[in-house]
């Protein structure tokens, strides 16, 4: 298990300016959202220019996407509205000027994994594979953001294994990971847990994470599967920061887009 070079962003990595900024950011509209890898929740039809339009009406600064399709040789010929870019790509559009990639699972016929969107600068980033071997890959692509006004903010998209102890391990690393973060920074940790036994929390809490919606409503989002959501797996965890209007997107056209519901906090800096 370590930091994977396998990675793709949308521009060179760089410095932080030394010139103070003209104005402050002082929250950011954040989205997590398993993508699918493009298809409805039966896998029956592609749908990703919907939820490209959906994801664009939030007015939302930064996108946390898992199960997104880097490339995939056989959808592409049986699909004819298949985009021609990766599907990262083809979310960020115009509306997201930098993107990151980090590749978890790879096959014959492609690979997908996680992906940042942010209209504001992503200065560098890493692709950390906690993939337990043998088992499903699983990644922590983690994004350093170029935010006005701000000290440097870490957001890290997560998408953990099925198994609890794999979980388990994989927490242990996104803790180490924490731990070697200025303390100071804010730190925004977004995506699919796939903690049905909601075990997160108290393994979380010593690294100075604190769950979205655990904070306002008493207890994480349901949000699988899509259309009957019992299963809280998708949560936001913030630290040096605290989260205000957190939404699950349980409503059409959401619940019709993936097999999970997306959720959007407003993260105030």
């Amino acid at each position: 298990m370590g930091f994977s070079d396998d990675t793709a962003t949308h521009q060179q990595q760089r410095s932080k300016p030394l010139q103070p900024p003209s104005e402050t950011v002082k929250s950011l509209r954040i989205l997590t959202v398993n993508t699918h890898k493009g298809f409805n929740w039966l896998n029956r039809r592609y749908i990703l220019p919907e939820l490209r339009d959906a994801v664009r009406t939030l007015s939302t600064d930064v996108v946390f996407l898992q199960e997104v399709q880097g490339v995939h040789e056989g959808h592409a010929a049986r699909f004819l509205d298949w985009a021609t870019a990766p599907q990262y790509e083809f979310l960020a559009d115009s509306m997201w000027a930098d993107y990151a990639y980090g590749r978890n699972a790879v096959y014959p016929e492609g690979h997908h994994g996680n992906a940042l969107l942010s209209k504001f600068p992503i200065l560098r980033h890493e692709n950390l594979d906690v993939s337990v071997s043998g088992h499903e890959e699983r990644g922590l692509l983690h994004s350093v953001l170029d935010v006005p006004g701000q000290p440097e903010v870490h957001a890290i998209c997560v998408h953990l294994g099925l198994h609890e102890s794999h979980r388990t391990a994989q927490l242990k690393l996104l803790c180490e990971l924490l731990e070697r973060l200025p303390p100071e920074d804010p730190v925004i940790v977004a995506g699919d847990f796939n903690d049905w036994r909601r075990r997160a929390d108290a393994q979380l809490s010593d690294s100075g994470l604190r769950e979205v919606f655990v904070e306002a409503q008493g207890e994480p989002a349901r949000t699988f599967p899509a259309r009957w959501p019992l299963l809280c797996l998708d949560r936001v965890y913030l630290r040096n920061a605290s989260g205000v209007d957190a939404h699950a997107h349980g409503r059409r056209p959401w619940s019709h887009l993936s097999d999970h519901i997306p959720l959007s906090v407003e993260v105030l800096l």
